[in-house]
């Protein structure tokens, strides 16, 4: 039998309708949440309006040479500007190639050292540290790490592409004799230690930021530490480690003294990982200064294409993380 003293509230009237919009109309909130929105419009809008004036700026000046050689030179691999004939294949080789050897050695050392000073596997003291130093190599001029890779980094590495050139020379991955160490896998290296605090320091605020009743209630149900971090932990924070991916790749597109200094700066394609290779910000770093006329035309028409290229690169990656969180819901 019910107990008679307690309040019946079966047929009390809703109190809160939600048709009502309680939203302040007048007074002082009214216009400071008005002001709020439209600065937020107006910034979002001279975002926008920037990079439509900066695509615009360089494709005018790209023009020249998008008349003279169109698509051509995209898959033409000369360059010779005494005769005015210009192609883009070697550099953009050159670009992917190493930014591509930069994330595979980023990407899963990043996320090891998000994974470490994340998670409970040392003590809070240690993983401030190494998170501390891992970032602290963004402080680092290019510059400096570049010349730390010619005087340092490249004495080093050429034993190990020597070992790598006698031993696995059959493969055309190495098929280089005699490497001198200036090529594009010591530029690919030194850029994943360039990128490897951005990969690092994002994915630990993304690892951070996973509610920790999943992996109280994965690890109640069974699962081990591990089967915790890669089948929960992980899943949980693909996008956004999917986002610190992207942004350390346009790093990578984009770094240009420390590739200069080590990448060897030869237009050549190559299979080879130890010859040496050319990037189109290195060549937009040594002819800028010096070119005229058409020269100008075509640098900057390599610009419109390393512009293109981080555009796909980013839609591509948005199409995967909707793609993925799709299959999720």
């Amino acid at each position: 039998m019910a107990n008679s003293s307690e309040p019946d509230h079966t047929n009390q009237p809703n109190l809160i309708d939600e048709s009502i919009d309680i939203t302040a109309t007048s007074g002082k909130n009214f216009w400071i949440d008005r002001g709020f929105t439209w600065l937020v419009y107006v910034f979002a809008a001279l975002t926008v309006t920037v990079l439509l004036w900066m695509s615009w700026v360089i494709f005018q000046e790209a023009l020249p040479a998008i008349k003279k050689f169109g698509l051509g030179f995209l898959w033409s691999q000369q360059w010779d500007t005494g005769n005015l004939v210009f192609g883009a294949l070697p550099y953009v080789y050159g670009t992917l190639v190493s930014s591509a050897i930069a994330m595979l050695f980023a990407v899963p050392v990043g996320i090891a050292v998000a994974l470490v000073t994340s998670e409970n596997f040392i003590p809070p003291s240690a993983r401030t540290t190494i998170a501390f130093i891992v970032e602290l190599i963004a402080a680092i001029p290019s510059v400096i790490i570049g010349l730390w890779g010619v005087f340092i980094f490249i004495p080093a590495l050429v034993p190990l592409q020597t070992w790598l050139s006698n031993i696995f020379g059959w493969i055309p991955l190495f098929h280089t004799p005699g490497p001198a160490g200036f090529n594009m896998l010591t530029a690919g290296t030194i850029l994943a230690i360039m990128i490897l605090p951005t990969m690092a320091a994002i994915s630990r605020e993304v690892l951070l930021v996973v509610p920790r009743e999943l992996r109280s209630g994965s690890m109640a149900l069974g699962s081990t530490r591990w089967e915790t971090i890669f089948r929960v932990i992980l899943p949980a924070g693909f996008s956004g480690i999917v986002g610190a991916a992207m942004l350390a790749l346009g790093r990578a597109l984009g770094e240009t003294m420390a590739v200069t200094m080590v990448i060897g700066n030869s237009a050549v394609i190559s299979l080879s990982l130890l010859d040496p290779a050319y990037t189109i910000p290195s060549v937009l770093a040594n002819e800028f200064a010096e070119a005229q006329g058409l020269h100008i035309g075509a640098l900057t028409y390599l610009s419109l294409i390393l512009f293109a290229v981080t555009l796909v690169v980013n839609i591509f990656a948005l199409t995967i993380v909707q793609l993925v969180g799709g299959k999720r819901r």
